[in-house]
């Protein structure tokens, strides 16, 4: 039953929020929020890291057509929710210095977080494309009503993508179902399948459109910045902070398994193809003023070492993918924080009119520069270990292709730290003089967001230790596959 508390919480509490007004409403918010944390937080004190499937719900929904609500979390899973439950609290507590927060918006982001996580702990095929529509409805809403001035148009555009995408994964699920002895959407029973090549080929690519605009990959990825620039900060920290992690669960969980023979044959294309994604959004970012656009630029980098690291399909491969998933999400919503609080106090995102801030904001220039170096991946801060990880699965498929990935993190490292000088060093001017440092809750979600770039920067193996036997367990599976038809 926990697995049923955790879904159905926060749809609870979406309803709870708009029966208050502003203030109200965003503190209600944050208490079903917590109270989803405090939830997560049980479920892993219960949990053992082993390979099984744990806290498992098997209902049927839509018996007759083999639709069962099935649901249940392993050590893949249990890094997911914890993601989506440590990072919603967060993201609506960097809102309580806004005026004129609309509790719809409360409602939206918790109604939406059922929708993540539906998709990480679904069993059924049905379940998880419900789950996967679910979470784009309030995100479609949440950056049409409250985006920018360009935002009808961006958000049709990021709508017309995401969905698209969606049905093709929906053709790949019915195909899938019809494929089934018993006529099932079971993921087991999928797993079960022995399809030959071409049919594979077709699931592969059925699925993999889907993910890869979600994540997104190139070159899927035109949505993301123009969406990520115009959405309003808490839509942006959903997005990039946790829905992007949607699609690439999706090719640890779903794509491979389901396609291992898919997979094999066409790997050498998807992981050039992530190669390709971080080099070209390293470059762009570098020219970017808008400090907004090009924390957008970064994530499309980070997030292609990340789905080149699963490809690469070993377990230091998808094992640094899990924690950096984690990782990435932290430091993400850190960063759009950090420039929304700029933002809102200059009016202005653009790096070259700043400069000087921290010698009028001490305590956002350190948490602004502990935020940068995780991203960077200095050692001892929460990036290091997820992307030596990567770079070593990458390396055990193509020592060149993770030869180039490094120098793009490099460039990376290079373009995050000139941002922090521009906006934070020199001499303070005309605009930078009023800004005033942080306090109340920006300081509390700083400070909740810096220390856990620490603590997981300093000892990660608690993390990797709850995601490591499922991860081995599924590789050995899909690479056994694999050898049976070789």
């Amino acid at each position: 039953m926990m697995v049923i508390l955790l879904l159905f919480l926060p749809i609870l509490g979406a309803l709870a929020t708009l029966l208050f007004k502003n203030g109200a409403a965003k503190t209600v918010a944050l208490l079903f929020a917590v109270a989803e944390l405090a939830v997560a937080i049980i479920m892993l004190t219960k949990f053992v890291p082993d390979a099984t499937t744990q806290f498992a719900v098997n209902y049927p929904w839509i018996a007759s057509y083999g639709i069962h609500f099935k649901a249940g979390v392993d050590g893949i899973s249990m890094i997911m929710v914890l993601l989506t439950t440590l990072l919603v609290p967060l993201i609506i507590l960097t809102t309580f210095k806004q005026q004129n927060t609309k509790p719809a918006l409360y409602a939206l982001i918790l109604f939406m977080q059922t929708g993540l996580l539906v998709v990480f702990t679904a069993l059924d095929g049905f379940l998880f494309y419900v789950g996967w529509e679910a979470a784009l409805i309030p995100i479609y809403f949440i950056c049409a009503l409250w985006g920018g001035a360009d935002r009808v148009r961006i958000t049709l555009k990021f709508f017309i993508y995401t969905f698209a995408g969606s049905l093709f994964m929906l053709l790949g699920l019915i195909y899938l179902y019809l494929q089934t002895p018993g006529k099932t959407f079971d993921l087991q029973a999928f797993y079960a399948l022995n399809l030959d090549l071409p049919k594979q080929s077709l699931v592969f690519w059925a699925f993999f459109l889907a993910f890869a605009i979600k994540m997104p990959v190139f070159p899927f990825h035109t949505w993301q910045p123009d969406t990520y620039t115009e959405s309003p900060t808490p839509g942006t920290m959903m997005l990039s902070g946790i829905m992007l992690k949607m699609g690439i669960y999706g090719v640890i969980r779903w794509l491979i398994p389901i396609s291992p023979l898919g997979f094999d044959k066409w790997v050498p294309l998807v992981i050039v193809l992530c190669v390709i994604g971080i080099i070209y959004a390293s470059l762009i970012a570098f020219n970017q003023k808008d400090g907004k656009r090009l924390i957008a630029y970064s994530s499309i980098a980070h997030v292609g070492l990340i789905a080149a690291g699963i490809f690469a399909w070993n377990v230091q491969g998808v094992q640094g993918a899990m924690i950096q998933m984690l990782n990435h999400g932290i430091n993400v919503v850190g960063l759009f924080f950090i420039m929304d609080i700029v933002s809102s106090r200059l009016n202005t995102r653009d790096i070259n009119q700043l400069g000087g801030i921290a010698k009028v904001a001490p305590r956002f220039a350190i948490a602004f520069l502990i935020i940068v170096l995780g991203t960077v991946a200095l050692p001892l801060t929460n990036g290091f270990v997820g992307e030596f990880l990567l770079l070593n699965g990458v390396s055990q498929y193509s020592i060149w292709l993770s030869a180039v990935a490094g120098v793009t993190i490099i460039l990376g490292a290079v373009y995050m730290l000139r941002m922090y000088k521009k906006v934070m060093q020199g001499e303070t001017n005309a605009i930078t003089l009023v800004f005033t440092d942080i306090a109340g809750s920006e300081k509390a979600a700083l400070g909740i967001i810096c220390a856990l770039i620490i603590v997981i920067g300093v000892y990660p193996q608690w993390i990797l230790h709850i995601s490591e036997a499922s991860v081995t367990n599924l590789i050995d599976q899909v690479n056994q596959k694999i050898l049976i038809v070789k």
